[in-house]
This record gives structure tokens, C-alpha cells and sequence, in this order.
């Protein structure tokens, strides 16, 4: 196994008649479809690097089996809104971990569900550290609290969001964080 080095982040929508189709077309999108993608949880390594897309996807090749944190959400209802978002925590302690959250969901817009994805992960890295915080504030309440800790010193979302297609053809919408040796 290897611990990954380097990360990036990455967004599409696919809209088909087909179920997976409409995935398909989402991966092509966000320019993964040609990977063989394995879903893993949240953690964000340690000397992990963040790349930008261009950097990260010449770094792999096509079919290469590449691990990912994934968000996915589809409907096949004209109208209807879906998000799709992958939130990331950093501790400020180097050689530490992070941690990576996926949300899915209906009815809001990509900056509800980024903060939301982000609130996720900040709320899951001040636990392992051990930062006090009430779950019952607000997201801004709480990022405060992150911050002023020392501990966190960074969170950030990509997100995505579509309204479902006419005529009954499925909508797809994906966020990823894809792992790279």
C-alpha cells in the first residue's frame, strides 16, 4: 500500500436517459472517467499536497486504479435541485492529518452544501484534537471556534450543483478529492 502524496479536487455534471449514463457523463465532466475510482473515508494524509487539476490528472493514466473521496447525488425529476460536495479540515500541526467529508443532498445551493461538507470535516478534525466546540451553533459560530483554536488551520469545499432535466432524463452530479502517488 502507499500513503498518497499528492490530492486534487474535481467537479461534473451528466445528464442522460440512463441511470449510470447520466454518472458516466458526470465523470466525463469532471475528466475521471477514465480511471478506475475507488471510494475511501476522510482521511487527508500527512504531507499531503494539494494539486490543481491539470497537475494531478498528468500524474496519472488511463484505467490506473486511483483512490478518491467522492460526493454523488442523481434524479430523474425535471426541476428538482441536487448538490453534490466534498469538504477539507487541516490541522495547523504539520505532519498531522486532516480529514475529507463527502454531503450529497436536494434543495440547496453549491455554498449550503460546501459549508456544510466543510463544517463536516472541521467538526471531525476538532474532535481527534480535541477542541471544544457546541454542535448546536452556527456553522459561522463554529468556524470561529476552529480557527481561534490554533489547531485548524484551513478548510475549503468544491461543490456542485444542478437542476434535474426535462423529460425524465437523469441528472448526475459528482465532487471528488482523487489520491496521487
Amino acid at each position: 500500500m502507499y500513503v498518497p502524496r499528492y490530492m486534487f479536487f474535481t467537479k461534473g455534471v451528466g445528464v442522460a436517459r440512463e441511470k449510470l449514463a447520466s454518472f458516466e457523463n458526470a465523470l466525463r465532466d469532471a475528466r475521471i472517467a477514465h480511471f478506475n475510482l475507488v471510494s475511501v473515508s476522510s482521511i487527508f494524509p500527512p504531507h499531503c499536497n494539494i494539486l490543481d487539476i491539470d497537475t494531478g490528472l498528468s500524474r496519472l493514466e488511463p484505467g490506473e486504479i486511483t483512490h478518491c473521496v467522492m460526493a454523488r447525488e442523481q434524479i430523474n425529476e425535471p426541476g428538482r435541485r441536487i448538490v453534490a460536495s466534498i469538504g477539507l479540515a487541516l490541522p495547523a500541526e504539520n505532519g498531522r492529518y486532516g480529514y475529507l467529508s463527502e454531503h450529497h443532498g436536494f434543495g440547496e445551493t453549491e455554498k449550503q452544501a460546501g459549508d456544510y461538507a466543510e463544517d463536516l470535516a472541521a467538526s471531525m478534525l476538532a474532535n481527534t484534537l480535541g477542541i471544544e466546540f457546541d454542535p448546536d451553533k452556527d456553522y459561522d459560530e463554529r468556524r470561529d471556534i476552529y480557527k481561534m483554536s490554533g489547531k485548524i488551520v484551513e478548510s475549503q469545499h468544491i461543490s456542485i450543483g444542478a437542476t434535474g432535466a426535462e423529460k425524465n432524463l437523469w441528472t448526475t452530479v459528482v465532487a471528488a478529492a482523487l489520491f496521487v502517488k
